[in-house]
């Protein structure tokens, strides 16, 4: 990478790229001359849009792997403004990144490409590659291979160059040792707990309790609520014909042939040479007549598994003996492909010329290519034709359901009769949502207290509530927010205001004492004058778990004390504070600690220090790059 950025450093990119890592670590028709065209993005990276379909498919990706870990995550957290913007900001940088790749010319090779495909688990078969699998899974997309190799191709490209920038992040001993000093630091100190005063006045009149609600009468309100009327279009429980006829399976069979096809495949074996150097010409003899050296020994009758173990530098099949699998057309490079699909069973190449280096290559066996006849694939034709079925007329009624609930935006009556639906309604639920069904829904909270749906009464847009699973809205009963009477909420009142004097007084009583300490007196005096009891920690760190975590990060956020221990008040919470005194810091010392210990802490430095540079560098691409964003469109979605 660092000979890369060196070969190109005379662009003014690369001048950035290099400044960051050593400080910081198509066509148009004719007709767009007359017809204005809107963008409807949410982001424009340089000359690339991220499209609004683009951004809701990552935000659900990122939805879906957040509730896969299990984290007890609100559904209202996605439709944060924050959170969108996390999501947004990482398409945004992956952008940058495959910019910042054609810039500098980094390419991901084909092989590379192949091997990342080829480890994918759900492309196996009892640990190996299946074409067949991935053949189902392009189907199932209906993607080209072409296609998915690309987004491969760029997913690879967005990870590889901050990697290879991180790995630029140097780490020195003496970074390590002040690391493991400060990591490893002990520290002594006592406290005093100061408990809750005792209430001097328990008294309020009516007067104070009016005052109090009036001030806060927020706090006293049955909030706005609205109860809705909806139809739902779930494509599971749509009644749909799904036991076709042979006819109609004949007809899908001989439409999708091809993909019934299996192509021939064959066995092979590879043993890899790489050009060394800077793949000069003397550089490529050198490896040709290594390769031809090889190629002389397996004639002579050398094991080649046995060879390209000893010899092959391609660390991916070395160790199996050079195996690469059963391989199609199309999935290797050109060079390498031409001269396999030359061989006879059983044959050795000679060496073989591609990016990667030179290759002898093994032809183990042949699978001869088939077509799957119409009584073998008929079980997975009838089960597509279910899919596909029930798709089509979930398809059909969701287009119909959309027609029709804006042709009458006024009611759901008319749509739901024609499509054979319920109307149906919710319990009344607030702003914020309610704790089951359509009402726990963030989308749908968010339609229904629109001005569209709750100012001007109209139907919602189809509301997604999953993969074929759609509800339209409107409103059946609106309550807005009333007050609730003082007489109903008098003794919650009157407990709010006993409970800010306590809290007000705690606060005097606390302030107070640190203030002593601040005028020279010791907090030895101040225990014993007022009977306090004093708690003493010794050779305290940082992850301190028998301590409160409060008085541990207020420990540890203290300067060291010099002449005297420090003092500091700390909220321990719920009205409680505490005196802390400061006595002793003991820093860590690295040379006691073992080699595995300071390489992981060496490893974590790294690590960190590596993120840093990246971070750095992104920064500076995006400094460099003109990005736009439609903060409206964003919150829109």
């Amino acid at each position: 990478m660092l000979q890369l950025l060196r070969g190109k450093k005379s662009g003014l990119f690369v001048k950035i790229a290099l400044v960051v890592i050593t400080i910081g670590f198509s066509f148009f028709g004719i007709e767009s001359y007359f017809v204005a065209t809107t963008s409807t993005s949410v982001a424009k990276v340089g000359d690339t849009e991220i499209t609004q379909e683009q951004f809701r498919d990552r935000l659900n990706q990122f939805r879906q792997r957040m509730q896969q870990m299990g984290g007890a995550f609100d559904a209202s957290y996605f439709e944060r403004p924050e959170v969108k913007r996390q999501v947004l900001d990482q398409m945004i940088n992956e952008q940058l990144l495959l910019h910042a790749n054609e810039k500098l010319g980094v390419t991901v090779p084909a092989s590379r490409v192949r091997d990342e495909i080829m480890s994918v688990p759900a492309f196996q078969v009892e640990g190996k590659f299946d074409p067949e699998q991935y053949k189902a899974f392009l189907a199932m997309r209906a993607m080209p291979a072409a296609a998915f190799e690309q987004e491969v191709r760029q997913n690879i490209g967005v990870r590889e160059l901050p990697v290879q920038i991180a790995s630029t992040a140097l780490v020195t001993d003496a970074e390590v040792d002040a690391y493991l000093r400060l990591k490893d630091q002990l520290r002594d100190f006592r406290y005093v707990k100061l408990d809750k005063p005792a209430a001097e006045n328990t008294e309020v009149s009516a007067e104070e309790i009016e005052s109090y609600y009036k001030a806060h009468s927020s706090e006293f309100m049955v909030p706005e609520r609205v109860a809705l009327e909806y139809v739902e279009l779930d494509a599971s429980k749509l009644d749909v014909n799904l036991t076709p006829d042979d006819a109609t399976l004949k007809e899908r069979y001989e439409k999708a042939k091809a993909r019934f096809v299996t192509n021939e495949q064959r066995l092979a074996s590879h043993i890899l040479v790489k050009v060394g150097g800077k793949g000069s010409p003397d550089d490529q003899k050198q490896a040709l007549a290594k390769a031809e050296e090889i190629e002389k020994q397996l004639k002579e009758g050398k094991d080649f598994a046995a060879l390209a173990k000893q010899e092959s530098a391609d660390l991916g099949s070395k160790n199996q003996g050079g195996d690469l699998g059963w391989l199609d057309k199309g999935t290797t490079d050109e060079a390498f492909e031409n001269a396999l699909f030359a061989l006879k069973k059983g044959e050795i190449s000679a060496p073989v010329l591609t990016s990667e280096g030179y290759h002898i290559i093994q032809l183990r066996d042949v699978r001869p290519g088939k077509t799957r006849s119409f009584e073998e694939v008929k079980a997975e034709l009838a089960k597509e034709y279910a899919e596909s079925e029930r798709d089509r007329v979930y398809a059909e009624k969701a287009g119909k359901l959309t027609d029709l609930t804006y042709q009458d935006p006024s009611s759901l009556e008319g749509a739901a009769k024609e499509l054979g639906l319920k109307v149906q309604k919710t319990a009344l639920f607030p702003r914020q949502g309610g704790s089951e069904g359509l009402a726990a829904n963030p989308a749908v909270v968010k339609a229904a207290f629109s001005d569209a749906v709750l100012v001007q009464n109209n139907n919602s847009d189809p509301i997604e509530l999953g993969p074929n699973h759609v509800v339209v809205v409107r409103v059946a009963e609106h309550k807005a927010a009333t007050p609730i009477p003082l007489d109903e909420v008098r003794e919650k009142v009157r407990a709010s205001i006993l409970a800010e004097r306590a809290s007000k007084q705690a606060k005097a009583q606390a302030d107070s004492l640190y203030a002593e300490l601040g005028k020279g007196r010791t907090l030895d005096e101040l225990v014993a004058e007022r009977k306090l009891k004093i708690e003493e920690q010794k050779g305290i760190g940082r992850d301190a778990a028998n301590v409160d975590s409060a008085l541990v990060k207020a420990a540890f956020e203290m300067p060291r004390p010099k002449d005297k221990p420090g003092t500091r008040l700390v909220d321990l919470g719920g009205d409680t504070y505490a005196l802390l005194e400061l006595d002793k810091v003991v820093d860590g010392d690295p040379s006691k600690l073992d080699a595995k210990t300071k390489e992981a802490a060496r490893n974590t430095l790294a690590q960190s220090a590596g993120s840093e540079v990246v971070r750095e560098f992104v920064a500076a691409l995006r400094r460099d790059t003109k990005v736009k964003i439609s903060e409206e469109r964003l919150q829109e979605l």
